[in-house]
């Protein structure tokens, strides 16, 4: 009996590279072949095969259609040839092609495998506009906790420069050395490259995920790091909503030096407190000010339980989170995020 999919629109992009074949490289689209009897008696529909997502070169040069397909007799991922024949397979049953594995080389396929790349649209057109969301706050404030609830409860990504700093020296990108020549003299790195990672960093999660919600993590700081924004991401667009931590000196020395029993961090004492709360009030809260101005900005006093503020976030987020995220129960990382629960014992 001939079975028929019935699967839901593909409008997912596959990018092929490193390959043996210059002829397997390249940006593979949704296919749109016609419906077809498959080796197992599936009978396809447009953007699938097999009850699976199928894509056909974007060139159109493939004599195989779909050129990147699943195979329900072999239980495997298949990319061809421009002729047709097939170059390379991996036996598995997931939803999509895998991405983050090596392929094997098949019969026609040259070593080594190509590598995938997924993208929620097509990588040709500029990526969808982001929502972003600044959260400022004094050290201690609780922006990376709270930051960390929205990204596990409600899907929002947490992106903080010092992270994000860190993480390109340590993948050797583009930037890497010109960043490790700041680091190495003890200067800051320049305004524009930081902002630059914070936008690639966007657009890459938004094509490999197709997530446009995002959380920036104490940012901006400076006016030096707004002049850089408009540079990088255009002046001819509205600024973000800030969501400003407000929390009493007294208050957040007490948290520091709380934290300091166990994070390990060099700055957390209280004359490294003090200079950062100086250097805070100095540089950053004329940014929150300038917000308030502009009526962008929404203040939560974070010395308040956790749950509270969580939850008066959690309110300034609701309108752009889908309402399955908003309805999620409490994982166990969020709960102990929360205080609800302890955190197991390091054996």
């Amino acid at each position: 009996m001939t079975k028929t999919d019935t699967s839901s629109s593909n409008t997912l992009f596959i990018e092929v590279s490193g390959a043996g074949l210059a002829e397997v490289d390249g940006l593979y689209i949704p296919s749109t072949a016609p419906p077809a009897q498959s080796e197992s008696g599936t009978l396809s529909s447009p953007g699938f095969w097999n009850g699976k997502p199928a894509w056909d070169r974007a060139d159109g040069k493939a004599a195989r259609s779909p050129a990147i397909s699943y195979s329900n007799s072999y239980k495997s991922w298949r990319i061809s040839r421009l002729d047709g024949h097939l170059a390379y397979e991996i036996t598995c049953d997931d939803a999509l092609p895998p991405a983050d594995r090596p392929w094997n080389v098949y019969k026609m396929g040259v070593a080594p495998a190509p590598s995938l790349t997924l993208h929620h649209g097509d990588p040709r057109l500029p990526a969808p506009q982001p929502n972003i969301v600044f959260i400022l706050g004094g050290p201690g404030a609780g922006k990376g906790t709270m930051c960390e609830l929205a990204k596990i409860q409600l899907g929002w990504t947490h992106l903080s420069t010092g992270d994000l700093l860190r993480a390109e020296l340590k993948a050797g990108g583009p930037r890497t050395a010109l960043i490790k020549s700041y680091v190495d003299a003890g200067t800051l790195v320049p305004d524009e490259i930081v902002v630059g990672l914070l936008k690639d960093a966007i657009v890459k999660t938004i094509r490999g995920t197709g997530d446009v919600n995002f959380l920036i993590d104490g940012f901006p700081r400076s006016f030096g790091n707004m002049d850089a924004w408009y540079k990088v991401f255009g002046d001819d667009r509205d600024l973000p909503k800030m969501i400003y931590f407000e929390c009493p000196l007294e208050v957040l020395t007490g948290r520091i030096l709380g934290r300091a029993q166990y994070s390990g961090r060099s700055d957390d004492n209280v004359e490294s407190m003090k200079q950062r709360f100086d250097t805070f009030k100095a540089e950053t809260l004329p940014i929150v000010e300038h917000f308030r101005g502009l009526g962008k900005c929404v203040e939560i006093d974070t010395s308040q339980d956790r749950e509270t503020v969580y939850a008066l976030v959690r309110a300034q987020l609701a309108d752009q989170t889908d309402s399955d995220s908003l309805a999620r129960p409490l994982s166990e990382e969020a709960e102990m995020l929360l205080g609800l629960r302890p955190y197991p014992r390091k054996t």
